[in-house]
Formats: C-alpha cells, structure tokens, sequence
C-alpha cells in the first residue's frame, strides 16, 4: 500500500477531511507526531524516501525560526521529497516549512489572522486543476501569525488576500502550500479558540467565531471537501498507487 507521510504537529492540526479522503482512495498515513516523545512516534523525521509516496506538513502552534529539534530534519525531508517530484502538500505552518525549505522566507505578521476571511483565487490559480471546483472568491478558516514573506524562487502564487499575501501557492508540478486551513471540521475549529491565544490577540471573541461559522461554515466544508478530492486525484494520482 502506498505510503504518504504526515508530519503532525500538536493535537489539534491533524490531517482531518484531507486524511480522510485519502484514505478512502486507498493510500495509507503514516504519521509522525513530532511534537511528541519518540516513543511515541515523536521527534524522528524518517531517514530515507523509501516507499514515501507523498508528504503532508500540517499546522501547529510553533512558528519558523523557533528552536524546535525537528523542525531542520522536517524541512530536509520536504526538500529531498520536492527534488524526488514526489507530491509535497503543506497546510499553515506546513506551507512555511515549504517555503522555508525551498528557499523563501517566513516571518512573523503585524496581527494575527484568525477566523473566516475572504481570500481569492488568483488568475494562475483560476486555470489550475488543483483548485477546480472551488469559488474566485471564498471564506476560509485562518489561525496563523507568521507568514509567508516571499515565495521560493520559481514558486507561483495561486490565492491570495488583502491581509495575507500568500494564501496558496505551488512550486512544480506536485508540491503545494495553502497558508488556510481546508481540513477542519466544526468541533475543531471551536476547539481552537480556548485552545490558542492568538484569537485574543486578533480580536475574534468566541461570539465572533460563532457568527462567523454560522455563515460561513456550509461553505467552508464543501470546498475543503472538493480540495481533499483534488488533492487525492490530482496531487496523489490513482494510476501510480495502482502501478505501485
């Protein structure tokens, strides 16, 4: 069975829709919780591509630049993956670790992004593939307070928002970085607001995010849904694990 690996880091950023929609397409996650003790499976960044299919970087609470033991071995993963052309996916911090890695630069925002915002699909991004079936302009779920500065060289933006300039972008034909969050569900994103101070300091009161799923979340999950299939069809084609 082919095997794509899951860097997650803390309890709450796990693979959600986007893990579930590949696993019922057949493939196989095999996840490392590297903010964990390695017994339990924690801080060992594999140390080969051998029978890797794929990578997914997902979310967390720790930012570029801070003294974590596996953030250098996850980032050398992710370069030998991108230079592999295996598929590369990263979600919030996952798609710093990307850019990082691959040569841009990541830095920390006047104020935190949280909540649903309006985000748009940008002109490359309106003839991609990979965000087919999704709206030019739509509201997605935020939590972050470090960006991404500039691309890595060769990278193309695909999405983007007034208050964050790199909301999508992909670098090749396989690796993609979404600064957003497409793979919660409800709970979860209730879940964040006790769980993470950056919504005080952004101002989203429980009230507000409340409000905001009311409106906004209907919507939110369809297009998270659409982009877990693209991503499994797309990004992880079916025909290699057959090959495989």
């Amino acid at each position: 069975m082919a095997r794509i690996v899951v860097f997650q880091h803390d309890k709450i950023a796990t693979p959600g829709r986007i893990g579930m929609t590949l696993r019922d397409h057949g493939f196989k996650l095999d996840i490392y919780r590297l903010d964990q003790p390695p017994e339990h499976n924690g801080h060992m960044v594999p140390p080969d591509l051998d029978d890797v299919h794929g990578v997914i970087s997902m979310g967390g609470q720790q930012n570029i630049g801070e003294s974590h033991d596996w953030m250098e071995p996850e980032k050398d993963f992710i370069r030998a993956a991108h230079e592999a052309q295996l598929p590369v996916v990263g979600v919030c911090l996952g798609a710093q670790l990307i850019a990082d890695a691959l040569g841009g630069s990541v830095g920390q925002m006047d104020e935190p992004e949280c909540g649903f915002q309006p985000i748009d699909i940008l002109v490359p991004g309106q003839t991609d593939p990979m965000l087919a079936g999704l709206a030019w302009r739509q509201h997605q779920f935020q939590s972050h307070g470090y960006e991404i500065k500039d691309l890595p060289p060769g990278a193309q933006l695909l999405m983007s928002s007034q208050r964050c300039k790199v909301q999508a972008f992909k670098m090749g034909l396989r690796t993609f970085g979404f600064q957003f969050h497409p793979e919660f569900d409800r709970t979860t994103i209730e879940s964040l607001h006790a769980e993470v101070d950056l919504f005080a300091k952004a101002g989203v009161s429980v009230d507000d995010l409340s409000r905001q799923l009311d409106v906004h979340y209907e919507e939110y999950a369809r297009f998270g849904n659409r982009l877990a299939l693209n991503l499994a069809t797309l990004c992880f084609p079916f025909t290699e694990l057959l090959a495989g």
